[in-house]
């Protein structure tokens, strides 16, 4: 009987003993706070990654739209390569291996009825047909279009298949897209390589 007073005494002063112990709680609180922190801090650096390049694109697409938009009369072939070239640049540190781009110059009729003038692409990207309406995938705006009626439109697009850099948070690669708009500063038809006037 002493025996097990003995040993429920010795239980209640070592419970005591643990109750009151300091010496490794800030440890364990920081083990038990760890992975929680490396996730937000992992996910925010993936997050900023796929803003910052969702932003370049944007860029790229209203930098060639807006070159474009500065031509007077006509472009060359080599003219369009080399503004699609300088924009790819906007990408860096980037990889500009999936940055593909596409610029066409719509025509605006006095109703609102549009039509492919010329369209090229560049690194991959599908110009429209020639001749024919603009699509309707990713249209022109309704107020683009009211302010064009009787003149041009130059769309400018850039997309991108951005591919998460851990894949934990973000697990497949997605389209990132832009379009941009422009009027000619020259209110007349810009030419692709003499041959679409």
């Amino acid at each position: 009987m002493r025996t097990l007073a003995h040993v429920i005494g010795r239980f209640r002063q070592a419970a005591a003993r643990f109750g009151s112990a300091q010496e490794a709680v800030a440890a364990v609180e920081f083990a038990l706070v760890l992975p929680i922190m490396l996730m937000m801090y992992l996910g925010s650096l993936e997050l900023s990654s796929a803003i910052t390049i969702d932003q370049r694109v944007t860029n790229v697409a209203g930098a060639v739209g807006d070159l474009v938009a500065r031509e007077k009369g006509e472009i060359t072939a080599s003219e369009l390569t080399d503004y699609f070239t300088a924009a790819t640049a906007i990408m860096q540190p980037f990889s500009t291996t999936s940055l593909k781009q596409v610029v066409t110059v719509v025509s605006v009729s006095s109703t609102g009825a549009t039509t492919v003038k010329w369209s090229q692409g560049y690194n991959g990207g599908v110009a429209k047909t020639a001749g024919s309406a603009y699509p309707n995938v990713n249209p022109i705006p309704t107020a683009m279009i009211n302010i064009s009626k009787s003149n041009y439109v130059i769309v400018s697009e850039a997309s991108y298949t951005y591919k998460p850099l851990l894949g934990w948070f973000f697990k497949t690669s997605f389209n990132l897209y832009h379009q941009n708009f422009y009027l000619p500063r020259y209110a007349a038809v810009i030419c692709y390589n003499a041959t679409t006037c």
